[in-house]
């Protein structure tokens, strides 16, 4: 029996402002503008890496208006999204100590400058202007 092909097609981020974002993602880090919808005053923003058109991070509003949220669990959500609890994402690279400079550079909000982890990966952490944490560690 061969096992299903299946890959990853997009991940979603939340943002609490969408043109910070946006710069983060394409000056910062980079990342090709694939998509930037508005619908009801809110935006969803679709970026990836260049050169890897297959796999693509969606920079959404955390809470739609009609999706069955409380206000109680918005508040909480953005709660979540300023301490930099709520979402998460790992990123590689193959010259990890470039990226950092890229990021620091920036002025991005760096959480960990690079690291070699006792569970054998290279790494650093940052958070984008939504609080949401970006790791990103070195290719082997």
């Amino acid at each position: 029996m061969t096992g299903m092909e299946i890959s990853i097609n997009a991940s979603f981020l939340p943002h609490d402002d969408p043109d910070a974002s946006l710069a983060f993602y394409r000056d910062t880090l980079g990342f090709e503008v694939r998509n930037d919808v508005g619908y009801g005053g809110l935006r969803w923003i679709t970026v990836g890496p260049a050169g890897q058109p297959g796999t693509s991070i969606v920079l959404e509003p955390p809470v739609a208006p009609g999706c069955g949220i409380t206000d109680v669990e918005r508040r909480t959500i953005a709660e979540m999204m300023a301490k930099g609890s709520y979402a998460h994402i790992l990123l590689a690279t193959a010259d990890l100590d470039a990226a950092f400079a890229r990021l620091e550079a920036s002025d991005a909000d760096v959480v960990q400058e690079p690291t070699d982890q006792p569970y054998g990966v290279r790494d650093c952490a940052v958070r984008d202007p939504a609080g949401n944490l970006i790791r990103i560690q070195q290719q082997r």
